[in-house]
């Protein structure tokens, strides 16, 4: 057959295509065929270390297991050990115990028999005594027959005289004693009414009073007084009981009042509260502190007052306990007179009576200087001034004529030397001049002496302090050994010998203070 060349141009190339498919064909399914390949073989890798991951993670967890389980194990093992040795002590303490209770009940047998023997004694004790009763009574009716036989009385009748008798002497008696209480009640009334009239007088002196009694302190603002006296009246109330004085606080402006009868316990205070008032911090700690500090000061205050009183008047060689008595009359007055500088007066007026006897000045000024040493501690020590003055001297190494100078210039014994007459001399000179001395202040400071010294005579009492003038005492007793009934018992056995022993207008307030404190120091 003849074929066209463009018909087998046209079929070679249409055999040329199918080849061409057939070969691609081929050649795509390979290459499918070699990709499943190696994506198998991948997968079985990943399957395989997946495999392999697990079995060591499991590897892992049974080797923590076993671990953990050794561990409680151990816990489990050293808690049963534990156990076993508090069982063992446990046991022990039992063991001991039931020794201890198998003593006391041998103890307790043997009081046993003691108390059953002292029983049988007692008892045996008691039959006697009922037997000896028994003889007594009949001895008792034998002798109140034989009475009756001899006074040919009955003893109805006897009782019938005999109460009679009592009955008359007892009446008699009975008048005695009204009498003697009327006649008391009489006198104590005109005491006592002396005692208000003179009060009534002491208070209408009030500018001498304040001078002698009270202490005046400065306050920058009256915001200050309500520090002073602080929450609840805590600040005031320690200040008041660590140093026995009384504090008021009034309308005054700026102003605040110290009062007490002591001078050297209102000059301590005064230094204190000034010293308060400028630091600023007012708390009770504090003014504890401040308070032991002042009367560090004003001690030392008293030792450089003594000092300055020697040097002015020219004596040397006097003992240290001499120079501080003497600077504590800086503080002391007696019937309204500074006891200090009456002693320097009457050291002068000596030495110029010494000068125109032509005798030893210096000896003359001593004695005048130390004649009344002992109202330092006349309140401390039981007899007068002079006597006690004259023994201080004495101790201290003093001539004898000074002794005796101090010891008679009240005429209470016999002057030996003409230096003990000069004394009493310029001693009487010194207070009998205008306006030297007033007796109401010594016996009222006298009165309140007289309340601290009856409130710390009782047994557990450490301090007492008289306030208000004299209408308060306050007494600090011990936190051990006290309590609510104690204490109220105390007040009212101190209140009662206040109304014994002393004289006294209106009525006084006993006041008990019982604090506890805890200290404790941080290191």
């Amino acid at each position: 057959m003849n074929l066209s060349p463009n018909l087998l141009l046209i079929a070679g190339a249409v055999a040329g295509a199918v080849i061409g498919y057939v070969i691609g064909y081929g050649h795509c399914n390979k290459v499918q065929d070699t990709k499943k390949d190696s994506a198998k073989s991948r997968a079985e890798k990943i399957l395989s270390d997946a495999i392999k991951k697990a079995e060591n993670s499991k590897k892992e967890l049974l080797v923590d297991g076993k671990n953990e389980l050794h561990k409680l194990r151990q816990e489990f093992e050293k808690d049963v050990k534990e156990h076993k040795v508090e069982l063992q002590r446990s046991e022990q303490r039992l063991e001991q115990k039931e020794e201890n209770l198998a003593l006391k009940e041998a103890n307790l047998d043997k009081k046993l028999d003691v108390i059953s023997q002292r029983e049988d004694a007692l008892r045996e004790k008691q039959e006697k005594i009922e037997e000896r009763l028994l003889r007594l009574s009949k001895q008792e009716e034998e002798f109140t027959k034989k009475l009756e036989e001899i006074s040919k009385l009955s003893r109805q009748d006897a009782e019938a005289l005999l109460l009679k008798r009592v009955e008359v002497e007892a009446t008699s008696r009975i008048g005695i004693r009204l009498k003697e209480i009327e006649d008391k009640a009489k006198r104590e009334a005109d005491k006592r009414a002396c005692g208000i009239i003179a009060t009534a007088l002491q208070k209408c002196n009030v500018e001498y009073t304040s001078e002698a009694v009270v202490s005046v302190v400065n306050i920058p603002s009256d915001e200050m007084k309500g520090r002073i006296i602080g929450r609840e009246g805590r600040n005031i109330k320690t200040f008041e009981t660590l140093t026995g004085v009384d504090i008021i606080v009034d309308d005054t402006p700026e102003t605040v009042t110290i009062s007490s009868f002591d001078p050297v316990r209102r000059e301590i205070a005064r230094v204190a509260l000034e010293r308060l008032i400028t630091d600023g911090r007012i708390h009770p700690t504090r003014i504890e502190e401040m308070i032991e500090k002042s009367e560090k000061d004003v001690h030392q205050q008293i030792m450089e007052t003594g000092e300055e009183a020697i040097l002015e008047v020219g004596i040397k060689n006097i003992a240290n306990e001499l120079v501080t008595t003497l600077g504590s009359l800086r503080f002391r007055t007696s019937y309204g007179q500074n006891v200090l500088s009456h002693s320097l007066e009457v050291a002068h007026i000596a030495g110029v009576l010494a000068q125109e006897l032509g005798i030893d000045q210096a000896k003359a000024r001593r004695a005048g200087l130390l004649h009344d040493i002992g109202k330092a501690v006349d309140r401390e020590q039981e007899g007068s001034h002079a006597i006690i003055g004259a023994d201080i001297a004495r101790r201290h190494g003093e001539d004898a004529d000074i002794v005796n100078s101090i010891a008679s210039h009240h005429e209470e014994v016999e002057p030996t030397s003409i230096y003990a007459i000069i004394v009493a001399v310029a001693d009487s000179i010194s207070a009998s001049r205008p306006g030297a001395r007033r007796e109401s202040l010594d016996a009222y400071v006298k009165r309140l002496e007289d309340l601290e010294n009856i409130a710390k005579s009782f047994e557990g009492v450490e301090k007492a302090f008289a306030v208000q003038a004299g209408r308060e005492v306050r007494v600090a007793v011990s936190p051990t050994g006290t309590d609510e009934g104690t204490m109220q018992k105390l007040a009212y056995d101190i209140a009662r010998k206040i109304e014994t022993e002393l004289r006294y207008p209106g009525q006084i307030k006993v006041t008990i203070i019982r604090e506890t404190r805890a200290v404790e120091y941080a290191k």
